[in-house]
């Protein structure tokens, strides 16, 4: 619990909370209750899961009245002012197991606001409980937008937002005319009408990005209720009708036990806490009736790469059997060319499939599948599809990609951006790294070997890419390994090297099958460590390079040319810490010292940013703030996976969480 006296609108202003509901919606603000960005809300639903995210109520402005004197609990900013100024009543602020943040207007005068969601329901709840000795009555203004939650809302004749009380705690609004209802229910209490427009809400972080960043909202009235001491009110928004029908007390009872069956069996509350948190990527795709993960809240859907490597932690070293085969087969059903889909776009128009590398992500999550489940039967079922994805591979696919003849693997045409290293501002593409990618190298030479192996064990004929693969291990051997020790970044046989320090070369020590030697492993680790390595996760380009940007931040431009030429990667300190208890053979030693190295995220997760949350990225100079988005599953995943190879691997360490 976090506990507050004297904060300023600053200091809250950067600390957030998230829920989810499973089905890609979810309710997120900061902790005082201040939006801030445009992706803030109370109700953002999903209404073709997980994609077509509609923000649809964007907060509650909150006033107690309390023996004669008027408390308001909202906190806004507008041009040039904060108002109201409620955060300074803001006393303490839980997130475990909802988000509960706690007022204290008197000594004895407190009021507890929870926020939740009834999993698998387009549905919002807040529960007020009046924690004081005194009666309370509380004025509650909704403040309704209808917008995509990549868009802003602005005063519009369109959107009357039309209520109907057809009980007389219960209301239906309609943004528009034929829009789907918005049931809002309260436990208790009147509600009066008085529709007015609420103008220029301002979002700082949407500022700091250089977008729009004002908003006007629309009152239809307010909510009054008393309260008396102990005693609980209830606010319901929900696009579901069936939700009304149930208690708000049950569905929030009902809430709190899901989250306590997701903790996994371990005495590392880190591992239990990072376990839960993941869950929130865990979503049901709509369009294929099967599970998938959302790559980060607030603003991405299900990636094909970030999905890949997001699961190897979160569903398969977690244990989670059925979950990981059905995202499998979610991807596996738009299997095309021999590739994978690289995103589902928000509004379900046709998959994309710029990526290189989230293909050969699933040979890796296949195998690590089967080390976990010895699901033979799984494997035999999806055999041909990795049949089909490594003729294309070799014979050639989309953005040319296609097997050399010295047995890497070649990608790359135009102003595609097929990498994890994908910023592309206009026609501009930041890191076009076309040719022979290290990590996408290291990604082939084990998808081949991990073909090989699942071959041997189905009995299949494999003579050829047994070949390939031995090839591909010499040639990746005589072009990535430099006399510097370390890794060339991408290279073209005979004809181009990229020598950049980045951490693609990692994967060359991480992945399941290895093409470095021990000594030649320590050396680049070496490397690793002095040029990018931080307490947050990787550089993306040595700090040293004539284009390293070591802050990520600004419009656009600013950002995207920043976010892989120096911005730290969360998700990569998991590569790094496979890579170093790898090289250390799994030591007492090496164990401990990743538990020790794990604290700054462990603190950040804990304390910074989203709580319970992994950022997506840090700057690259002095990172401390997280940047992009504020719960990214890669991060957690590669969390989880690490932690969990410590619990289970032999002569473990006691966690430094306790």
């Amino acid at each position: 619990m976090l506990h507050f006296s004297n904060k300023t609108y600053e200091d809250l202003a950067s600390t957030e909370w998230l829920v989810t509901n499973g089905l890609g919606g979810y309710a997120s603000s900061t902790i005082m209750g201040a939006n801030t960005r445009r992706y803030h809300g109370l109700l953002v639903a999903a209404f073709n899961p997980p994609t077509d995210r509609r923000v649809l109520v964007s907060k509650v402005e909150e006033i107690v009245h309390l023996r004669g004197e008027t408390y308001s609990l909202s906190t806004n900013r507008f041009p040039g002012v904060i108002h109201p100024q409620g955060f300074q009543l803001l006393q303490s602020f839980e997130r475990v197991p909802l988000p509960k943040a706690t007022f204290a207007m008197k000594e004895d005068a407190l009021l507890h606001k929870t926020v939740f969601m009834p999993y698998g329901k387009n549905a919002t709840i807040i529960e007020y409980e009046n924690a004081g000795s005194q009666t309370i009555a509380l004025e509650l203004n909704p403040l309704f937008v209808h917008r995509d939650y990549h868009s802003l809302f602005s005063e519009n004749e369109y959107f009357n937002f039309y209520p109907e009380q057809s009980e007389p705690n219960l209301l239906k609004i309609y943004a528009h005319y034929g829009a789907p209802p918005l049931f809002v229910q309260f436990s208790k209490g009147n509600f009066t009408a008085q529709p007015n427009w609420v103008k220029n809400l301002e979002y700082e972080a949407e500022q700091e990005r250089g977008l729009d960043f004002h908003e006007d909202a629309k009152s239809m009235g307010t909510i009054t209720l008393e309260l008396e001491a102990g005693e609980k009110g209830y606010v319901i928004f929900t696009l579901e009708s069936e939700v009304l029908k149930m208690s708000p007390a049950d569905l929030k009872a009902d809430e709190i036990k899901r989250l306590k069956s997701l903790e996994p069996d371990t005495k590392d509350p880190f591992l239990r806490d990072l376990t839960v948190a993941g869950n929130q990527f865990l979503v049901h795709r709509k369009s294929t009736d099967s599970a998938t993960l959302i790559a980060g809240y607030h603003w991405f859907t299900d990636w094909g790469r970030d999905t890949m490597i997001a699961m190897r932690g979160l569903t398969i070293a977690a244990g989670k059997q059925e979950e990981s085969k059905s995202i499998l087969r979610t991807f596996l059903q738009y299997l095309d060319r021999g590739m994978l889909p690289n995103r589902f776009p928000d509004q379900g128009e046709a998959p994309e499939y710029n990526t290189f590398d989230a293909t050969l992500w699933l040979f890796v999550v296949l195998y690590e599948y089967h080390e976990k489940f010895q699901d033979l039967t799984f494997i035999k079922e999806v055999f041909p599809q990795l049949t089909e994805i490594l003729d294309f591979h070799t014979n050639g696919t989309r953005y040319n990609i296609h097997a050399t003849p010295e047995g890497l693997i070649f990608g790359g045409e135009g102003l595609a951006q097929l990498t994890w290293m994908d910023a592309k501002v206009g026609d501009y593409v930041v890191t076009p790294r076309q040719g022979c990618p290290v990590e996408i190298n290291a990604l082939w030479y084990n998808a081949l070997e991990i073909y090989t192996f699942f071959a041997a064990i189905l009995n299949e004929k494999n003579d050829a890419y047994v070949d390939l693969t031995k090839k591909a291990k010499s040639a990746f051997r005589q072009f990535f390994i430099n006399k510097q020790g370390y890794l060339n970044d991408v290279v073209i046989p005979d004809g181009y090297v990229d020598n950049s320090i980045r951490p693609n070369q990692i994967y060359a020590i991480s992945l399941p099958f290895q093409l470095m030697t021990k000594k030649e492993a320590q050396v680049m680790l070496k490397v690793v460590e002095q040029k990018l390595y931080t307490d947050y996760g990787l550089r993306s380009l040595d700090a040293e390079n004539s284009e390293f940007k070591g802050f990520y931040g600004g419009d656009q431009w600013q950002r995207d040319t920043a976010y892989h030429q120096g911005t730290v990667w969360a998700f990569l300190w998991g590569e790094y810490a496979l890579a170093y208890l790898k090289v250390n053979g799994y030591s007492a030693k090496a164990k401990k010292e990743i538990m020790t190295k794990m604290k700054a995220l462990k603190q950040h997760f804990y304390e910074d940013n989203c709580l319970h949350g992994i950022s997506e990225i840090f700057d690259g100079e002095n990172p401390k703030q997280g940047k992009g988005c504020i719960q990214q599953a890669w991060s957690i995943g590669m969390l989880v996976k690490v932690l969990l190879e410590l619990q289970n691997s032999k002569n473990n360490v006691d966690s430094a969480a306790n």
